[in-house]
């Protein structure tokens, strides 16, 4: 049984306070875990030699038996710094294949481990999120009990790993997976001592079963159609269907590159983004009442509803300010063809606030930092933030139609039409 027994010396602070002291309470989480540990590797070990406990040698002794403990060593957990003696195995059996002796190595604790994996999550996160590879020693150290694995090397060493992680990712196959949402967007990052800014391009999908997920990342130049084309092509290359409905800015390549590569995907053009260009257009005084107007477009509980606030905005507006009403008139359809879809869907459909929320991170990191190091560095930065947020995304609201919008199913006013005919008729 564990006991804490308090020093002499602290007999009049116990009087006085009901709760031991923070540092007993880390002494006593970290000697429990060192003993579940102990005890776990024990019982890993145990089991191993129980597996070949019938197999010996021509002289009848076992093949596989304990043979006292390795080295103690420290492991960075999440309950700190905990001091480890693993229990040593004395393995005779041999690989038929190599010839060589096999080697036992605890999946609890492999010889290589210095911290656990939680540890080194938190370490990635930091840095992504603003600590600087200097700052883990004295931010970390005191915590944790000890500065084994906090040095800068380590994050070198994770953003190698990041690398390879996202090359990994950009060659996957995507012809088992049918997307029928899209969200792409550019993100511009500072890259230091480059002229030029880095610029993410940015695919964002939901699947059929209604979950989202990141489709692709690279990094183009600027937003150009060309850039676009090569990543939409490289998607379909490895076998990436046509979205039914893809959600972008007014960026003019992303769109000619979708027409180029998936021509029967429709397009939904951002609410977010259009708003803002409609704004730009106007002086400051009209902002209030532009706002309220616009909101009554895209917030319409219908299309029909939603047509009418377009012509009593540009009633209100286009006389003075033609080229702010021009913004929505020109492209009506592309801003209301969220309307053709499940009514639950549409407050995904209007933005691209899935990839505006998930990228203010890596803007917050290059504030930080003043850009990566290097175009490679930014690339592989954004995948592991992504890849990061992408555990928090849930599936979008009403997941069940998604399957139905896949099937080419027929929506009016959000609403499912069993039997479009007759609703025709």
């Amino acid at each position: 049984m564990l006991t804490v027994v308090p020093d002499p010396a602290d007999g009049d602070r116990a009087a006085v306070t009901s709760s031991p002291s923070p540092t007993v309470i880390d002494e006593i989480v970290r000697e429990g875990a060192r003993r579940m540990l102990a005890e776990a590797l024990k019982a890993e070990v145990d089991a191993y030699i129980g597996q070949f406990a019938d197999e010996r040698d021509e002289r009848g002794r076992r093949l596989v038996v304990r043979n006292g403990h390795h080295e103690p060593r420290q492991v960075l957990t999440s309950a700190g710094a905990i001091e480890v003696r693993a229990p040593c195995i004395n393995n005779e059996r041999i690989d038929p294949a190599t010839g060589e002796r096999r080697r036992f190595s605890s999946s609890i604790l492999p010889p290589w481990a210095r911290k656990s994996r939680a540890i080194t999550e938190v370490l990635a996160l930091l840095y992504l999120h603003g600590l600087s590879c200097g700052d883990f020693v004295p931010a970390l150290g005191q915590f944790l009990g000890s500065t084994n694995g906090l040095s800068a090397p380590v994050i070198t060493k994770l953003i190698e790993q990041w690398k390879a992680g996202q090359r990994a990712f950009a060659e996957r196959d995507l012809s088992g997976v049918g997307y029928v949402y899209l969200w792409a967007d550019g993100i511009h990052v500072n890259i230091r001592l480059a002229e030029h800014k880095l610029c993410l391009l940015v695919l964002i999908g939901v699947r059929a079963d209604g979950h989202t997920e990141s489709i692709a990342l690279t990094d183009g130049h600027r937003e150009s159609a060309e850039s676009w084309a090569g990543l939409l092509a490289d998607c379909a290359r490895r076998g990436m269907g046509s979205p039914v409905l893809a959600i972008g800015d007014g960026a003019l390549g992303f769109w000619s590159a979708l027409r180029e590569v998936f021509p029967v995907t429709r397009a939904q053009r951002c609410w977010f983004r259009k708003i803002s260009n409609v704004f730009g257009a106007l002086p400051k005084s009209a902002h209030p009442g532009a706002k309220k107007a616009l909101g009554e477009i895209w917030n319409a509980e219908n299309k029909d509803r939603a047509l009418a606030a377009v012509a009593a905005f540009e009633t209100a507006y286009g006389a003075k300010f033609p080229q702010a009403v021009a913004k929505i008139t020109d492209d009506v359809e592309e801003l209301l063809a969220f309307h053709d879809y499940p009514a639950e869907h549409w407050r995904h459909l209007r933005t691209t606030n899935p990839i505006e929320s998930t990228f203010a991170t890596v803007r917050h990191r290059t504030r930080v930092t003043k850009g990566p190091g290097s175009r490679a560095a930014g690339l592989a930065m954004a995948f592991k933030l992504i890849e990061s947020a992408q555990t928090r995304w849930r599936a979008i609201n009403g997941a069940h139609p998604v399957a139905l919008v896949r099937a080419g199913a027929t929506f009016i006013e959000g609403q499912l039409v069993e039997r479009p005919e007759k609703a025709v008729a």
